[in-house]
């Protein structure tokens, strides 16, 4: 017999044989055969039995060797039927064995400790009422039982395998799935790092070009040193973005780059720097600054305090032109950094910067995605802490925000 013969009807049942298969039936029947003939040798020595049953046995063994072919369609039954057949005709006895075997590799053990019961109680009474003329009861009974157990034995260390096999391929398969999602997760993550940094980097100096350009649109008629410095203003902001969009792209291309790459990252001591640039752009920004040491906050904290002060001043600008922003700071190591920024309702429209937003032709306002307030909630979170916004009871705007002190 083959160890390989058969395939897991449970797990994959087969509607037509293969090449394999009819490889290993024949093989199977062949050797079926070969059992018989050697049983209906040993019985023809035997005086007593008569030649009409002989010839009847002979009969018998060469159809269960035939029905053989249906053993994949009905292990069980098929092998239930062999037991009791080979029970009175030693000649079925191989493929008695052969289905027997089909049963260990096709069938649960629950299932294969019944069709093996049954084989082996079958082998004494087998002694019993068809003996062998040349062995005693005592060895014919123990020569049957330990090919029973070795064809079951066999049969299910094939399954195992078997199984084995087909674990291993599942993992394998498995493993290529997960491998593909992490692949497709590292994908979106990076997709949504690229966003989170255009927007932190750009969205402040673009704005401001917007505050600028729509002044000189505004006033027309300034004097010549205003309309420089505020030119002056714009080609310096659209330098600095330029150059700080070639720094992110150059970070984000870098291998495995986490977003902070060599680029200085601004911390909680860039603040003021920050708020002195919104200063310049005609916004009124007053810095409530407690923090004494602002060196000593985790680069991490400060950063996500810059990046939310930046993203409300951005805010400001845009919606609440001519309106006097507050930013208070506050913290310490026991209880945590707390960020606020407030604004009362906007200016007057066509102020550069003035309510609705900066214009620059009449009712133009600065546009916006509408996602940096949820960007801000997400790198709060991801930092353990929390970010909010929402109106003031006088129509005014706030942002606020909560973070741990740690690295």
């Amino acid at each position: 017999m083959d160890g390989t013969a058969g395939a897991m009807t449970e797990e994959r049942p087969r509607t037509a044989r293969g090449l394999r298969d009819w490889a290993v039936d024949v093989l199977c029947l062949a050797l079926a055969a070969v059992i018989g003939i050697l049983a209906a040798e040993a019985l023809r020595k035997d005086p007593d039995v008569p030649p009409v049953l002989l010839a009847a046995d002979q009969i018998v063994g060469a159809a269960a060797c035939v029905a053989l072919w249906t053993r994949r369609r009905w292990p069980v039954p098929l092998a239930v039927a062999l037991i009791v057949v080979s029970t009175f005709v030693p000649p079925a006895s191989g493929a008695m064995l052969v289905a027997v075997f089909t049963v260990a590799v096709h069938r649960p053990f629950r299932t294969v400790a019944a069709v093996g019961g049954l084989a082996l109680i079958s082998e004494p009474v087998q002694a019993a009422v068809r003996p062998d003329p040349d062995l005693p009861f005592l060895v014919a009974t123990a020569t049957g039982v330990l090919l029973v157990l070795t064809v079951i034995g066999w049969g299910m260390f094939v399954r195992s395998r078997r199984q084995l096999v087909l674990s291993l391929r599942e993992r394998a398969l498995r493993a290529e799935t997960e491998a593909r999602l992490r692949a497709e997760q590292a994908q979106r993550l990076a997709r949504e790092r690229i966003a989170r940094e255009m927007h932190d980097v750009l969205a402040h100096r673009l704005s401001l070009l917007c505050v600028h350009a729509g002044a000189l649109e505004f006033r027309p008629d300034a004097p010549p040193a205003e309309v420089a410095r505020a030119a002056g203003v714009i080609r310096d902001s659209a330098h600095q973005a330029l150059e700080e969009l070639r720094e992110v792209i150059g970070v984000l291309r870098a291998p495995g780059a986490d977003g902070g790459g060599d680029r200085p990252q601004p911390t909680l001591a860039a603040l003021e720097e920050l708020v002195e640039e919104s200063r310049q752009a005609g916004m009124a920004v007053v810095l409530d600054q407690r923090v004494t040491d602002a060196a000593s906050v985790p680069d991490a904290t400060g950063r996500t305090v810059y990046r939310i002060v930046q993203e409300a001043l951005t805010n400001a600008r845009k919606h609440a032109g001519g309106a006097e922003v507050s930013v208070r700071v506050e913290g310490s190591p026991e209880e945590g950094l707390a960020v606020a920024v407030t604004n009362p309702p906007g200016g007057e429209p066509g102020e550069p910067g003035g309510k609705g937003g900066s214009t620059g032709r009449s009712g133009a306002s600065v546009p916006g995605s509408g996602q940096g307030l949820i960007g801000l909630a997400e790198r709060a979170a991801l930092a353990g802490g929390r970010c909010g916004h929402g109106p003031t009871p006088d129509g005014g705007f706030r942002v606020h925000g909560w973070l741990p002190w740690r690295p």
